[in-house]
């Protein structure tokens, strides 16, 4: 974007009947999302299946000017089916990611809109919780109209890695905080231990720590500098999956199973479909008035052996790569269902 001199008086167009039943996707730069796998992608897609229109923005592209929240945008579609076999995006590749052309869109318009002119309003920026990832919702905020999902005062109030510890009696031990003696104790409690930093995401800084003369060594550098991390005990069942449990309003809409990388503890990518249990039932029933208080409308719940280990809010992920490994119609399902609540 080429500064704020593009919100102006008068540059926002009033609200055109079709865009009001299209959605705005306040997303990172479409260059670098992975096509082939990318939840977003998925979402969008099922968008433009329904014969809505799509539109992208970036959080810097956001501003508040004449009263309202207007979004300099683009209106994107996404490169025809023709040559695709499946309903979403691309290929089936015989795994969990879609075959796809290197440039997956094109861009039809690019010009100031009012948010409050779509049918939804999805926020879809990757994690951290950041200063740039807080000053977007609080701008979201002050969207009139149409739903903003997931809500952003929901994104702030539940934070992700902690949400789960609202339930204790679903989760396996847990300790947070930055003392590493502390920290230390618990280990040796628990006999191993998962540690992670609270602002963490996608893998990143996670420490298997076994009760051991290194565990100290390993906890000072987890919480160097103060930092708050999160220890859970190891469960070793997590070699026979860990159970993504996607959830639309609190309800299981469909879940996968995956399995930790080869010479790895951390979870890889999707590998096989997912029972869903008489414990997953237990966890989203006591889960569901929780995210539908806070409209948390997309959630994925991360369940080994009937544990709930955490729930993703800020940028629920998996749908897509599911989709693509299953045959499923995951985010068709979740698209459909939001526009019919937006829409009614």
């Amino acid at each position: 974007m080429n500064g704020p001199a593009r919100f102006v008086e008068g540059t926002a167009p009033r609200r055109p009947a079709t865009r009001a039943r299209g959605a705005l996707f306040v997303i990172d730069p479409l260059a670098g999302l992975q096509a082939e796998v990318d939840a977003s992608i998925g979402l969008m897609s099922a968008t433009q299946d329904l014969g809505l229109e799509v539109w992208c923005c970036e959080p810097e592209e956001l501003a508040f000017a004449n009263g309202q929240v207007q979004a300099y945008a683009r209106r994107i579609r996404l490169r025809p089916r023709s040559a695709r076999r499946g309903p979403h995006l691309g290929n089936q590749g015989g795994d969990h990611r879609w075959v796809v052309d290197a440039t997956w869109w094109d861009e039809l318009e690019r010009v100031v809109v009012e948010v409050s002119s779509f049918g939804l309003v999805h926020l879809r920026i990757d994690p951290p919780v950041d200063a740039r990832y807080l000053h977007t919702t609080y701008l979201l905020d002050l969207v009139e109209g149409p739903r903003v999902i997931n809500r952003p005062e929901g994104i702030r109030a539940m934070h992700e890695k902690l949400v789960a510890l609202r339930f204790p009696e679903l989760c396996p031990a847990t300790y947070v905080g930055a003392d590493p003696v502390a920290l230390r104790s618990f280990v040796a409690a628990v006999g191993t231990a998962v540690v992670k930093p609270v602002d963490g995401f996608a893998g990143h800084d996670v420490w298997l720590v076994p009760d051991d003369r290194g565990a100290t060594a390993l906890l000072q550098s987890a919480t160097q500098g103060g930092r708050q991390v999160i220890a859970q005990e190891y469960l070793s069942s997590v070699a026979a999956g860990n159970k993504r449990l996607f959830l639309l309003d609190g309800e299981i809409v469909g879940a996968v199973l995956r399995r930790p990388c080869a010479d790895d503890f951390r979870i890889g990518p999707p590998v096989a479909a997912a029972e869903i249990d008489e414990q997953d039932r237990a966890i989203a029933a006591a889960l569901g008035p929780v995210l539908r208080g806070y409209g948390l409308v997309i959630a994925g719940a991360d369940v080994i052996d009937g544990r709930l280990i955490e729930v993703n809010v800020t940028c629920p992920g998996g749908m897509h790569k599911t989709d693509a490994l299953l045959g499923t119609r995951l985010s068709h399902t979740i698209v459909s269902s939001l526009f019919e609540g937006a829409l009614a």
